[in-house]
């Protein structure tokens, strides 16, 4: 019945409004399921009459419905889209085939047509290392494509098991869970705290990754945005509220548009102080700091996770109890960038994995990695661990390159990390400096424009890799200067003579040291303990609640 009426009126909210009309008229005295008669005459006649005016009624609707107009959906698109071109920041994407026997090059729609890629988050090259391919092929040969499910129904398997293993391991936390991604690991996270702490405070960085800003909204609690590595700001709004209100302060530890990096260690001094809890994204981070790769929080304390290998130091560099890595109570990651695979991670208690993965929906309900991926990204990990030469001949590439643009007057962003972003300050501008280098030099640098970064502040933003040997950084550093020629781009003195941005040309400004030291750099892979373990870490255990 039902169907044939939709099919005659349309589907309409007029119509569907009339049918319910329909519905309640036709059965006035409905009780129990069944409906009642003060007498069969009456009864039969009313039940006729109102029938008969509610199917006029829901014809009238109809018809009314037919002669209005649709909504424009077409035309709020078309406009939104664009806004986006006018104002410059409408996404253009470059068809760039990274070749996993060749990188950095890369190819564009022809095979022919080569490029070097000097703008990738693959940081250590290790999407195309012998072992992490030959771990994933192994795995798709026993195991298949996909994992079939999610994590609760046939998607929880041997290869996640030890993924999650292993990024417990190296942040030396008690557990860890996988996600989809580090955006959808961000956004649970910080959502599902809210959720559960309804008087929840949460302190966020201006800078923060849009998937923690995204999932600090969907918390629906009160926040409080402080300036960029302000702490003085960041400690004003802490104390204004009492200890027993649960806090949460929310960071990265490199910012990755301007490669600044957080004091994590005052941040979690303040978080004592005033009993917050400290989330710390360290997806720009992971493979590129620490002795062992496990990012920033264990490069504060170099030398004693040096020495101890994966085992907990006993002390911190100073000599107290607490590593900096131990006091920070939840760190974020990705495998998708320096370990060269997909996914995303947070580590942290025993307790709070546990309760994430029983509570996150972003975890719950989607389909488990691919068991290869999680293969390829443990290779991955593990291979990093032991290999410090990554890590420092990848800082060397980045100094060296930031070194020559600093003698040329290219303004470079300044920050103690490996971003090498290149201010433009003109969103137009940025796109054609970036088809120039492209068409011209085959380079690859994609230009970053609103919203990733402020309008006025385009850039582009440079990473170079263990791969970019010195001859490749020449080719570079001679194709920018040639592009700031031909585009007539601003120069340092430039900046200097309009008072400066972002650290470039600015009166005053202190740049701060490379986050890596001379004698760290020196290290080679033989100063390294990777086999020192802790008997007392359970993450083996705890992992994904294994074992209770």
């Amino acid at each position: 019945m039902q169907r044939s009426i939709f099919t005659r009126f349309g589907n309409s909210s007029a119509t569907v409004s009339a049918l319910n009309r329909l519905s309640t008229t036709a059965a006035p005295h409905a009780k129990n399921g069944y409906a009642t008669t003060t007498g069969a005459g009456a009864a039969g006649a009313t039940a006729t009459a109102s029938s008969t005016n509610a199917a006029a009624a829901a014809a009238a609707a109809a018809n009314h419905s037919t002669q209005e107009s649709s909504f424009d959906y077409e035309g709020l698109i078309d406009s939104e889209l664009q806004k986006k071109r006018l104002d410059k920041s409408y996404r253009y994407f470059n068809n760039i085939n990274r070749l996993a026997k060749e990188f950095p090059l890369a190819h564009r729609q022809r095979e022919a047509d080569k490029v070097t890629v000097w703008c990738s988050n693959d940081y250590l090259a290790l999407s195309k290392h012998p072992e992490v391919l030959d771990a994933m092929h192994k795995t798709i040969d026993k195991y298949g494509c996909g994992a079939g499910g999610t994590r609760n129904i046939a998607g929880h398997n041997i290869p996640t098991m030890n993924l999650e293993a292993e990024l417990a391991t190296l942040h030396k936390k008690e557990g860890a869970l996988v996600f989809s991604s580090c955006y959808v690991a961000n956004d649970a996270v910080l959502s599902l705290l809210g959720q559960k702490m309804k008087d929840l405070v949460i302190f966020s960085d201006e800078l923060n990754h849009a998937s923690m800003i995204v999932g600090i909204k969907h918390a629906n609690v009160k926040k409080h945005i402080f300036r960029h590595n302000d702490l003085n700001e960041l400690e004003k709004l802490l104390q204004s509220y009492p200890k027993s209100v649960p806090k949460l302060i929310a960071f990265e530890s490199v910012y990755s548009m301007a490669g600044s990096v957080a004091d994590i260690e005052k941040i979690c001094d303040l978080a004592d102080k005033y009993g917050a809890l400290t989330f710390l994204d360290e997806v720009h981070a992971v493979g590129l700091y620490g002795p062992h790769g496990a990012g920033v929080a264990e490069h504060c304390d170099f030398e004693s996770h040096r020495a101890s290998g994966i085992a907990t130091p006993k002390t911190n560099d100073k000599g107290m109890e607490k590593t900096v890595m131990d006091r920070v109570d939840m760190i974020t990651g990705t495998l998708g960038k320096s370990f060269g695979s997909v996914g995303g991670y947070v580590a942290a208690s025993r307790k709070l994995i546990d309760w994430f993965r029983s509570f996150a929906p972003g975890f719950i309900f989607t389909t488990t990695l691919p068991p290869s991926v999680m293969a390829g990204a443990i290779a991955a990990i593990r291979y990093q661990r032991c290999h410090l030469d990554l890590r420092t001949s990848q800082q060397r590439h980045t100094m060296y390159v930031k070194k020559a643009f600093h003698d040329l007057g290219i303004p470079v962003i300044p920050n103690p990390s490996h971003i090498v972003p290149v201010l433009i300050g003109n969103a137009d501008l940025a796109k054609q400096a970036s088809d120039i280098l492209i068409n011209k030099h085959q380079i690859y640098v994609q230009a970053i424009n609103f919203p990733t970064v402020a309008r006025g502040t385009e850039r582009l933003r440079i990473t170079p890799t263990p791969g970019h040997t010195d001859d490749l950084s020449d080719i570079l550093i001679n194709a920018v200067d040639d592009v700031f020629n031909e585009l007539q781009l601003p120069r340092v003195r430039d900046w200097e003579n309009q008072g400066g941005l972002l650290g470039v040309g600015e009166a005053g400004f202190v740049e701060e040291p490379n986050l890596w030291t001379s004698s760290q750099l020196s290290l080679t892979n033989d100063d390294l303990n990777p086999n020192v373990r802790d008997p007392i870490i359970r993450q083996l255990e705890v992992s994904s609640g294994i074992k209770q």
